[in-house]
């Protein structure tokens, strides 16, 4: 094969807010960190391990919107997109690097303002009642059949 690939696959919950940042002629850029997690048993110990990784994404214009509009701290999203690095000089002359994640993609799994919708509903509705009435003198559980 001659090709190269570059694409991430992610599924996590972000740690904190869209911070969006707009440029001049209209375009803007959103970046949030994404925490994934891996869960394993110490086999010494028997203890439960989590180790969380967490990830720079980065994404672009109306997609950058649309997560700032939605997306919260806590929110698990699924993500696709390819890893880009980059450096650039801090006012003092040091040279930073950072590793991030160009999102292409992207699907909401959960957002609080979806669950706290959902969570008032269901609240709201009156216990469910069944479509039919037991005959008269007879207890609900002798059924005829």
């Amino acid at each position: 094969m001659n090709g190269t690939l570059n694409k991430v696959m992610l599924i996590g919950h972000l740690g904190d807010d869209v911070k969006m940042h707009y440029f001049d002629g209209g375009n803007c850029i959103g970046r949030f960190q994404l925490a994934t997690n891996e869960v394993y048993i110490n086999k010494t110990t028997n203890e439960k391990i989590t180790s969380t990784e967490w990830h720079n994404l980065v994404v672009r214009n109306k997609a950058a919107e649309i997560c700032e509009k939605y997306l919260s701290k806590g929110d698990k999203i699924y993500v696709e997109g390819r890893i880009k690095s980059r450096q650039w000089q801090t006012e003092d002359g040091t040279t930073k690097y950072t590793t991030e994640i160009q999102v292409t993609e992207f699907t909401f799994l959960t957002t609080k303002k979806e669950t706290a919708y959902t969570k008032q509903n269901q609240d709201a509705e009156s216990p469910k009642n069944s479509n039919f009435d037991a005959p008269e003198g007879l207890p609900i559980n002798d059924l005829p059949f």
